[in-house]
C-alpha cells in the first residue's frame, strides 16, 4: 500500500491533486461572490423582500470577487464557491495523516467536526477511494446551521454565529459529495450541535480526527467526546489552534486535564496536529 512518502506520479496521486485543486477552486478561480448578510443585521431585514424577488426570478445578488492564488493556497480567504476554505496546503496535511494511518494499519475511521461545505471530508473520502480502502468511513459532523451563539466566557468576544456564509445545509453538503461521485455508504453524517450530537453518535473508533469548531465550547465538546475513540497511532488535527485563542485554550485545557504529552506539531500559523501515543 503506498504511503504519503512514496505516493507520487501515479494515477492515485494525480487524482488526489486534481481533487484538492477542485474542492479549493484553485484551478477554477471565482470572479463573483453571492451577497449573504449576517444573521440579525439590519441589511438582512431591509433586503429580504428584494432578495426574495430575485430568487423567484432565478437571480442572486452578487459582488465582484478578487481571486488571489496565494490566499487560496494558504486558506486565508472565504471562497464564494469552493467546498472548503482551508486551502490546498492544509489539505496536504490531511492527506499526509490519512495516508500514513492507512500505510501503518492504524484502525479507525476519519472524522471532521465543523465541515462548512464539506470539502475536507470530500477529500478524506477521495483518499480512501484512491487508495482502495473500503473498510473505513468518513464521519461528517456539523450542525448544518452555522456556529452556535457564544455562551462560554472564552467565546463571548466572537460573533461567528451571525455569519450567514457559515450556515450550510445538510442537503447542500450531500450535493457537494455527489458532485464528485463520493456520496456512498462510506460517508456518515452526524447532525446537530456538538454537545447534543456527539455523545450519542455511533462513532466507535477513529484514526484521524480533525477539529474545526473555532470556539472553546465547540472544540471542547468535540475533543472530549471523540479523543477517547482515537486509536494509538492516530492523528488529531486542530484547524484554529494558532488563530483563535478560545480554540487553543480548549485544546490546552483538555490535554492538561487528561495528561496528554504527545508533542504538538505546527503545520502552519493556524493548524497544529499530533499523533496519539
Amino acid at each position: 500500500m503506498p504511503n504519503s512518502d512514496t505516493l507520487a506520479n501515479t494515477a492515485a496521486d494525480l487524482y488526489l491533486n486534481l481533487l484538492r485543486d477542485a474542492v479549493t477552486r484553485s484551478v477554477f478561480p471565482e470572479f463573483w461572490q453571492p451577497v449573504v448578510y449576517d444573521k440579525g443585521s439590519w441589511q438582512r431585514v431591509v433586503m429580504a423582500p428584494f432578495m426574495a424577488i430575485l430568487k423567484l426570478k432565478g437571480y442572486h445578488l452578487c459582488k465582484r470577487f478578487d481571486f488571489h492564488k496565494e490566499k487560496r493556497t494558504g486558506g486565508s480567504d472565504w471562497p464564494p464557491e469552493a467546498e472548503t476554505m482551508i486551502g490546498s496546503k492544509r489539505l496536504e496535511n490531511i492527506r499526509h495523516c490519512c495516508t500514513r494511518v492507512i500505510a501503518d494499519n492504524v484502525p479507525g475511521d476519519f472524522c471532521e467536526t465543523g465541515v462548512w461545505r464539506g470539502g475536507s471530508c470530500i477529500y478524506m473520502r477521495g483518499i480512501l477511494k484512491a487508495l482502495g480502502d473500503t473498510t473505513r468511513k468518513v464521519w461528517v459532523c456539523d450542525s448544518f446551521e452555522g456556529l452556535p451563539k457564544s455562551t462560554h466566557p472564552e467565546d463571548l468576544k466572537w460573533n461567528f454565529w451571525k455569519h450567514g456564509i457559515l450556515s450550510v445545509s445538510l442537503e447542500q453538503v450531500k450535493d457537494n459529495f455527489s458532485r464528485y461521485g463520493l456520496l456512498d455508504d462510506q460517508v456518515e453524517f452526524v447532525v446537530g450541535w456538538f454537545n447534543e450530537s456527539l455523545p450519542r453518535s455511533p462513532i466507535s473508533k477513529l484514526s484521524v480526527l480533525r477539529l474545526d469548531g473555532d470556539l472553546y465550547e465547540s472544540t471542547w465538546d468535540a475533543i472530549s467526546n471523540l479523543y477517547p475513540k482515537v486509536s494509538v497511532g492516530g492523528y488529531v488535527i486542530v484547524d484554529d489552534y494558532g488563530g483563535i485563542d478560545s480554540c487553543r485554550k480548549a485544546i490546552d485545557d483538555y490535554r492538561k486535564a487528561n495528561g496528554i504529552r504527545d508533542p504538538i506539531e505546527a503545520f502552519d500559523t493556524q493548524v497544529v496536529f499530533w499523533r496519539k501515543s
